[in-house]
């Protein structure tokens, strides 16, 4: 919840997570604005410390599901992040998400060298 947000002022205000094949999660986040989004899914695959995939549907359109996948793998630097997140309904929405995602991460990095 410390890091998840496409900017700084963006703020992570609930996440539910039950980790495991079958499970679901919730996240709900707020932008500066005021704006409120919640994105959600169900588990499909979960090997610890190694793979992680997932169904992503935002609230507002629970009908427009695509997959997330997570692959990590050892490297020379620690930890290698292979992320996939495809079956979206079309091509706007794959932009969308790949701008969204870029800078998520961005916060990742941010969050993880204040660490």
């Amino acid at each position: 919840m410390r890091w998840f947000g496409p900017t700084p002022d963006t703020i992570a205000t609930h996440a539910e997570i039950d980790l495991r094949v079958g499970g679901r999660y919730r996240i709900a986040f707020q932008s500066p604005d005021g704006e409120h989004n919640e994105v959600g899914g169900e588990y499909l695959e979960v090997h610890p410390n190694q793979r992680l995939v997932f169904h992503w549907a935002f609230h507002s359109t629970p009908e427009r599901v695509s997959r997330v996948s997570i692959t990590l793998t050892p490297d020379a630097d620690g930890t290698g992040l292979t992320f996939v997140h495809d079956r979206f309904v079309d091509i706007q929405a794959r932009n969308n998400h790949e701008r969204g995602w870029n800078a998520f991460f961005q916060q990742l990095d941010q969050f993880m060298e204040a660490v």
